[in-house]
């Protein structure tokens, strides 16, 4: 009874290191929703996830939200609109499409999926995973955090070590009032490696049903079972070592004028070492 499922697990781990599957470039996308709004929102954090099974290699992009790139049928856009755009054209399953269409047109990387998550979902994630631990590295006081309602409450995180529920963790993850965009990155990209090494953790396991229900339940993505069980190995073997980038104010144009566009000479060599 037991050697005949640890028979198809050995032979796929054996298929899986001879015949490695194709990398997955995958752009993952927190939309500003309120309720009722859906998906006809903007886009408050994005980032870019390469995985590479043959080399059990992870990079991550991260995109500030005000950064302009080029969109096809639109021109230069903020990239934070870009979603909305979509969505007006074709409600459900633009946005995302046209996002993947302006990143490969900007900075040529050609995403195959996407994983879009509104607040909730991201809440529900984390919640799942039972809260993660996040080492906060400085005083954070925001007085002017949004609330769903429309409203501004003040939060607050003191500086070390600490265990986050999905609540906790998502204004972390938002505030930017104290710092700026990049650095807000920073914290979200800090938030993903928590998940990441949760997730890793052999005690996790039995929460992984509970991750993946959240996951199905509370984001709209065009992952299918097969990208999630072909990449996880090499998640969880190589994002200890994964390579990720804010693009900050030095890998932009024009940041002092209330428009920054990408320096694409700049950012290449390093795109096209970790992408497609």
């Amino acid at each position: 009874m037991i050697l005949a499922p640890l028979g198809c697990i050995s032979a796929f781990l054996l298929g899986y290191v001879l015949f490695p599957p194709a990398p997955l470039d995958v752009v993952i996308l927190g939309v500003d929703a309120r309720p009722g709004q859906g998906y006809l929102t903007r886009t408050d954090s994005i980032m870019v996830l390469n995985i590479t099974p043959g080399r059990a290699e992870v990079s991550l992009l991260s995109i500030p939200r005000d950064v302009f790139i080029n969109v096809p049928g639109y021109g230069e856009q903020r990239i934070n609109t870009i979603n909305v755009l979509g969505e007006q054209d074709n409600p459900g399953s633009g946005g995302p499409a046209l996002v993947k269409a302006s990143l490969h047109e900007s900075f040529g990387i050609s995403v195959e999926r996407y994983v879009r998550l509104d607040f909730d979902g991201f809440v529900a994630l984390i919640d799942a995973l039972g809260g993660v631990e996040i080492d906060v590295p400085k005083h954070i006081v925001d007085y002017e955090y949004p609330t769903p309602q429309g409203g501004t409450i003040t939060i607050e995180f003191q500086p070390g070590r600490q265990k986050m529920d999905g609540e906790r963790a998502l204004q972390y993850a938002r505030t930017r009032h104290q710092d700026d965009d990049y650095r807000r990155a920073e914290r979200q990209q800090q938030v993903v490696d928590a998940v990441a090494k949760k997730l890793a953790d052999p005690r996790s396991v039995v929460r992984w049903p509970q991750v993946l229900a959240a996951i199905w339940s509370n984001t709209d993505t065009d992952l299918t079972a097969w990208d999630i069980a072909k990449s996880m190995p090499a998640v969880l073997v190589g994002w200890p070592s994964r390579e990720a980038r804010v693009i900050d104010r030095p890998d932009l144009v024009g940041t002092n004028a209330g428009y920054a566009v990408p320096n694409y000479d700049q950012l290449r060599p390093w795109i096209e070492d970790r992408f497609d």
